[in-house]
């Protein structure tokens, strides 16, 4: 049987050209980057090359990249980390801090948020997007409180990959911002996770506007259990792990030196020619997948906006089917894919995206996230609209709700 995988939203294969690039520093080069030895300065070399790559990037500079673990300690620290620079400064106020963010990010934003705000730490704002999707700057600037210090707002949505106005919000907190200086309110830092988003948009942070920026690797072809964090310098932010000096003291821990030159070359490869090229083939495949399901598929629906989105992300849902139940079925036919995001696949309970966009519980719990990659073919996706069509019209006849206008 043939295995087809569509789920690159989830992870990606790593690229032979970064498993090369890191496999030395494994058994070879495998000195700690912050021994002083010459088997410590070489890997050091090696971490200093790849944040070189990353802030020529992200066009920052080197000492504003920090490396982590994955976007989700990058997201838990600017959260807390933004929450404990605050306390620190402004301990002797009664007010709390506000953060605002949007209702449908990814959880480890959603949670560290909710629980700040259950432990009495901040003050939170959840803005809901509209039905396709998007978040309106209009209602990021209503929620703005002379209290606010952090704004956070995904760059695309890990679900249904919508794309964010992250620029238009950047330019509106500068203004703001410049505003609040004269007032001598404290100055809003403004976040986006753009774990999804590197891959495929702009991410030159002085364009953008952002303060902070997470991202993870193995979303790029790179290696799992390392990502980053950029933090603009002045950002005021303090760390949250102790136990060392690494990072510029914003993060201890030993560094995954395979890791971070894994990065290192996944990211030096997203402007390069070819990658450009394929980020347009990708894109066909993506609306020819839409286009056929949709036409194809009786009542069959796309969850978020058709134009402002990811060009690999393709999320459908289907009346009178359930989506663990399709998910099932099709990897039982080599199809991989996914009913949201791989974090929490485990949970029954219906997508906090899909229910964002004001859908039922049972209209949430019948999606399919189909995302595509470099190595998506034409065939591929042939295959797998055929054995999804066979598959919702066999769950439909179980439920007693077959169609009968399948072409």
């Amino acid at each position: 049987m043939q295995k087809i995988y569509l789920d690159y939203a989830a992870t990606t294969p790593v690229d032979k050209k970064v498993l090369d690039a890191m496999l030395p520093y494994f058994s070879e080069e495998f000195g700690n980057a912050m021994s002083v030895h010459g088997f410590g300065q070489r890997a050091l070399e090696a971490v200093d090359d790849a944040r070189a790559k990353a802030a020529l990037f992200f066009r920052a500079n080197p000492s504003e990249i920090i490396f982590t673990s994955g976007a989700t300690e990058s997201n838990n620290l600017v959260v807390k980390g933004s929450l404990r620079s605050y306390n620190s400064i402004a301990r002797k106020t009664t007010e709390k801090p506000h953060i605002i963010t949007t209702a449908f990010e990814h959880h480890c934003v959603l949670d560290a948020c909710k629980f700040a705000q259950k432990d009495g730490l901040a003050e939170v704002t959840f803005i809901s997007p509209n039905k396709e999707g998007l978040i309106s700057v209009k209602d990021i600037k209503a929620a703005i409180k002379p209290t606010t210090i952090l704004i956070s707002v995904m760059y695309v949505n890990n679900e249904i990959g919508t794309v964010q106005p992250i620029a238009e919000i950047g330019k509106l907190l500068k203004k703001i911002n410049a505003e609040r200086a004269i007032e001598k309110l404290p100055r809003i830092s403004f976040h986006t996770d753009a774990t999804q988003g590197v891959n495929y948009f702009n991410c030159d942070v002085d364009e953008i506007g952002v303060d902070l920026l997470s991202m993870s690797a193995h979303k790029i072809y790179g290696p799992k259990g390392v990502g980053l964090l950029y933090v603009r310098k002045g950002t005021p932010i303090k760390r949250i792990q102790d136990g060392g000096d690494q990072e510029y003291k914003m993060r201890a821990g030993t560094h995954n030196v395979p890791g971070i030159v894994g990065l290192g070359q996944a990211i030096n490869a997203i402007k390069t020619p070819a990658t450009q090229k394929k980020i347009k083939e990708i894109t066909a495949l993506r609306d020819y997948l839409i286009k056929r399901v949709l036409k194809e598929i009786p009542k069959s629906y796309l969850n978020g906006s058709a134009e402002k989105r990811s060009p690999n992300n393709a999320n459908f849902r289907f009346d009178d089917v359930e989506g663990e139940g399709l998910i099932l079925s099709l990897d039982l036919d080599g199809i991989a894919g996914s009913t949201g995001s791989a974090c929490s696949s485990g949970a029954l309970d219906p997508s906090h995206v899909l229910l964002s966009l004001g859908l039922k519980h049972e209209q949430a719990h019948g999606s399919l996230r189909l995302t595509i990659g470099k190595h998506t073919t034409k065939k591929e996706l042939d295959i797998a609209i055929a054995k999804t069509k066979e598959v919702v019209k066999r769950l439909r006849k179980i439920s007693g709700n077959v169609l009968a206008d399948f072409q």
